[in-house]
């Protein structure tokens, strides 16, 4: 059975992932996960909520070990929590210290969840490691300063991932979404973004791969 495990599991398209794939969650609060695969179990997916949070190594480490002790050997990690809201200050009022916390979350949680799941993936002899990202990671913003420079360094770190660990059958990909997240929404509602993620998973063709097209 392929042991599946979401860090940043929320209502949307969290949810909507782990009903397409079933999944280990972790998230930081302890009581969101128990609501959210209690909902899980009522569709009949198997699924456990390991409670961490992302700018605490030690705690995230933790979990991910504890995931794979319950379940076996993560084969597939996908990484995408959400940002907080004080990541997204203009640059001309940005510091040192504010990027402090947006670096930590898009790079420092990542480097140490590859770093906690990458031997089991060697033993198993195959893995997929998913990042997902908004449109600054790829077209930086003024007024979102912190994650737009976050989540152009987290870009750099999984595209050498993509490339240093292809010959291990170990497949690193990124999903690109540039607009909102809506149920409406005719490419990026959270069911279509699941299947997505699941395609990038089952095909394994390239890094980097969008929701939909970049605004003008």
């Amino acid at each position: 059975m392929t042991t599946y495990v979401l860090v940043g599991a929320g209502p949307g398209l969290g949810l909507a992932t782990a009903r397409r794939l079933g999944t280990d969650l972790i998230a930081r609060s302890a009581e969101h996960l128990e609501h959210l695969t209690d909902e899980l179990r009522r569709d009949g997916i198997q699924a456990r909520g390991f409670p961490a949070d992302v700018l605490d190594p030690a705690a995230l480490t933790g979990a991910l070990q504890d995931a794979a002790e319950a379940l076996g050997p993560i084969e597939i990690l996908q990484y995408s929590p959400v940002p907080r809201a004080d990541f997204m200050k203009p640059v001309l009022d940005t510091t040192a210290d504010d990027l402090e916390d947006p670096l930590a979350f898009s790079l420092k949680a990542p480097v140490t969840c590859v770093n906690a799941v990458l031997p089991g993936m060697r033993d198993l002899g195959r893995g997929t490691l998913l990042f997902v990202n908004g449109g600054s990671a790829v077209r930086p913003h003024s007024q979102r300063a912190g994650t737009s420079i976050a989540f152009a360094v987290e870009s750099a770190y999984a595209r050498m991932l993509h490339d240093a660990l292809a010959a291990e059958n170990i497949h690193a990909a990124q999903l690109i979404i540039p607009g909102a997240i809506r149920p409406d929404a005719e490419q990026s509602s959270p069911e279509v973004l699941a299947e997505r993620l699941y395609a990038l998973h089952t095909e394994r063709d390239g890094f980097r791969h969008y929701a939909e097209p970049m605004p003008e």
